[in-house]
């Protein structure tokens, strides 16, 4: 990342992170295809109430492990491969510790959480059965995403993603065998989950031993050190919390939601499950990018970095003009997928259109801010996606209570871009004030 054109560079690891984003898009995807259906509008409708808190646990579990992997790959730029695997040791530690107490505190408040955000009684016994089974396993997600993230700190997109595509694939049958032949209904979807990301944690595990010997680990590296402790967690820990942050406002959102009832609660989670798999690109973006300026920041390179991060918002754009005609185009026909044609009321694809519709015009900011936050990190911040995940919050919380009691459904839809066009337009301004730090720092260095 540190030689070569950032174009092709950036192109280059964005697109293998992007067809994994859109195979892990596959788990949840195969999860509401199975649900929607073979149990029913109801299952369906359990699973999108509980959108906001899987998401919560899951974007912790991601941002924790790109946080984690920035301290490897500003490392691996420096060229120091003995702070590579101290990096590695300590993260794999701090997630296992970190996972625990997540996993623990979620589990036991699971049924509580849903009551408290208004889940519809006919469905909240489902949304929980599912929820449940997802806090319990979620240290196979942590462990994915650090491993993962491990390997694009190295440079490696690749493996990950072949790792995905295995692990996708066991998850459509275990969906449909824990579903369709054991039926276990919403537990068993989530079941699938958990067990699939399990075994591409263990491939990607077993792999960094076998082809990484930079990343071999021996029990030295496990020695507790604490000024490396803090440093991974004050990378680490606010990039899982700028998730976590977000997805409060997108369970807040969801307690609008739920007072329209399951039918609306349905439109709302197919459209949100298209708008994710068109979205995947930023977030795959945003991870090249936090990538590209960690290791040009181990190399004291901040022109690079700069020029990077300009490409970057012309990626950027070019993605959202072509999310305009997939908007367009693929949203009804995707819908059927997820709904049976025969017994689903046509209001629910229209409401799943119309939600499309009202999003995809403003993927720019949307874009733009997993392009600095994330990238942020790879510059080291950990204040950056913080502020942007409070603005989003604060926004979309305002948003989620005024403008459904003017426009109904539509305002509903439009709670989210209010909140990517405060956080998108400020993150650029919080970026280049970062440069500057660096720029000053790195000057006292050579003087």
């Amino acid at each position: 990342m540190s030689v070569g054109s950032p174009l092709k560079l950036l192109l280059g690891f964005t697109f293998p992170l992007f067809l994994g984003n859109l195979f892990q898009q596959v788990y949840s995807m195969v999860d509401t295809i199975v649900v929607g259906r073979f149990v029913g509008v109801d299952a369906l409708a359990a699973l999108g109430a509980v959108g906001g808190f899987s998401f919560m646990v899951v974007g912790f579990s991601i941002g924790l492990g790109n946080g984690f992997a920035v301290t490897v790959s500003q490392a691996f730029g420096a060229k120091d491969f003995k702070m590579m695997k101290k990096c590695y040791a300590m993260s794999i530690i701090l997630s296992l510790f970190i996972g625990l107490a997540i996993s623990i505190i979620f589990a036991l408040l699971s049924k509580a959480l849903l009551i408290v955000v208004k889940t519809p009684e006919n469905i909240l016994q489902m949304a929980n059965d599912y929820i449940l089974v997802i806090y319990i396993g979620l240290l196979t997600n942590i462990f994915y995403n650090l491993f993962s993230g491990i390997l694009r700190a190295v440079g490696d997109s690749k493996s990950p993603v072949l790792f995905l595509i295995i692990s996708s694939l066991l998850n459509v049958f275990l969906d449909l065998l824990l579903v369709l032949v054991i039926p276990m209904g919403v537990k068993g979807v989530a079941l699938a989950t958990v067990i699939s990301q399990g075994i591409s944690a263990l491939i990607c595990y077993f792999y960094i031993n076998k082809k990484l010997p930079i990343l071999k680990l021996e029990k030295e590296h496990f020695r507790v050190d604490m000024h490396l402790i803090v440093r991974l967690l004050r990378i680490g820990l606010p990039g899982a919390l700028q998730f976590s942050v977000c997805a409060i406002g997108v369970i807040i959102v969801q307690v609008a939601i739920n007072s329209f009832g399951s039918d609306i609660i349905a439109a709302y989670s197919v459209g949100t499950k298209i708008e994710n798999l068109i979205t995947q690109f930023y977030p795959a973006l945003g991870m090249a990018i936090s990538t590209f300026a960690a290791q040009n920041l181990g190399a004291g390179d901040l022109k690079r970095i700069k020029k990077g991060f300009r490409i970057g918002l012309a990626i950027v754009v070019v993605w959202s003009i072509i999310s305009l005609f997939l908007a367009h185009f693929i949203t009804t026909p995707f819908s059927y997928i997820f709904l049976d044609e025969s017994t689903t009321d046509p209001q629910i694809i229209e409401n799943a259109q119309i939600y499309m519709n009202t999003i995809v015009v403003f993927f720019i900011p949307l874009g733009m801010i997993f392009l600095y936050r994330t990238g942020s990190q790879g510059l080291g911040s950990g204040a950056i996606p913080m502020i942007s995940s409070i603005t989003e919050l604060v926004l979309r919380t305002i948003a989620a209570f005024t403008l459904p009691v003017m426009l109904g459904y539509q305002g509903l839809c439009l709670a989210s871009p209010v909140a990517w066009i405060g956080a998108g337009f400020l993150l650029p301004i919080c970026y280049m004030t970062r440069m500057k730090t660096l720029r000053k720092h790195l000057m006292l260095e050579v003087d």
